[in-house]
C-alpha cells in the first residue's frame, strides 16, 4: 500500500490528498512545489476556487484512527473504507527511562565523593496535579502532535481511538479454561 500525497492551497489550507502519480505530475509540469518530505506534501503554485470533495460529500469523510500501544501507536487515515495514509510512532519510553536513571545513578555518585556534600532532595518535590510519568507523557505529546499534524495537511472531520484492557486473568490463574476464561472482569 502506499501512501496518498497530501496537497495544499496557496494559503496552506488543507485540499484532499492525491494519488503520488498525479503529485509527480503536478510537481514536473510546475503548478506545485515540495512543502515537506515526510509526511510528503506538495503545495500548489495557483490558487483553487472549487471546494475540496470531502467538503463537497458533507461530515465525516475524513477520518484519523489511533491504535495507541507501549512501545509502538499506530495511525491511519481513512476515507470512508478507503486508506489513505498508513503509519507507525515508535515511542522513546526505554530510552526516557534509562537517562533518567543514569542520572539518577550520577547524582548519587556526587553524594558519595570528596566534593562539595550534595544534599539528598527526595523529599521536597511535589508532583502538581495531572503528571504523568516522562516516558508516558512523551507517548502522549507526540501522538497529538502528530495528529495535529495530519489535520494540518488533510480535510480531519473525526479522529478515532482504540481503548482496550489486557485481559490478566490467565496471568493469575494458570490453570483457567472455558466458560470461566469467557465470563471474568472484562465480561461486557
Amino acid at each position: 500500500m502506499q501512501n496518498y500525497t497530501f496537497v495544499l492551497d496557496t494559503n496552506k489550507r488543507p485540499l484532499d490528498p492525491v494519488h503520488p502519480a498525479r503529485a509527480r505530475k503536478l510537481l514536473s509540469n510546475g503548478e506545485a512545489a515540495v512543502f515537506r518530505r515526510y509526511p510528503f506534501t506538495i503545495i500548489l503554485k495557483r490558487g483553487v476556487d472549487t471546494p475540496t470533495q470531502s467538503m463537497a460529500l458533507g461530515p465525516a469523510s475524513y477520518e484519523i484512527k489511533l491504535d495507541p500501544g507501549s512501545k509502538t501507536t499506530g495511525i491511519a487515515l481513512l476515507k470512508g473504507e478507503k486508506l489513505i495514509f498508513v503509519a507507525e510512532l515508535n515511542h522513546r519510553g526505554q530510552a526516557i527511562k534509562a537517562s533518567l536513571d543514569s542520572r539518577r545513578a550520577i547524582r548519587r555518585g556526587r553524594r558519595a565523593r570528596h566534593t562539595r556534600y550534595r544534599q539528598a532532595r527526595f523529599l521536597n518535590r511535589a508532583r502538581p496535579k495531572g503528571w504523568l510519568a516522562p516516558s508516558l507523557k512523551h507517548r502522549v505529546d507526540t501522538t497529538l502532535t502528530w495528529v495535529n499534524r495530519f489535520i494540518r495537511f488533510a480535510p480531519i472531520n473525526s479522529i478515532a481511538m482504540e481503548l482496550i484492557q489486557f485481559d490478566l486473568q490467565q496471568l493469575e490463574n494458570p490453570e483457567i479454561s472455558g466458560v470461566e476464561y469467557q465470563q471474568g472482569e472484562l465480561l461486557g
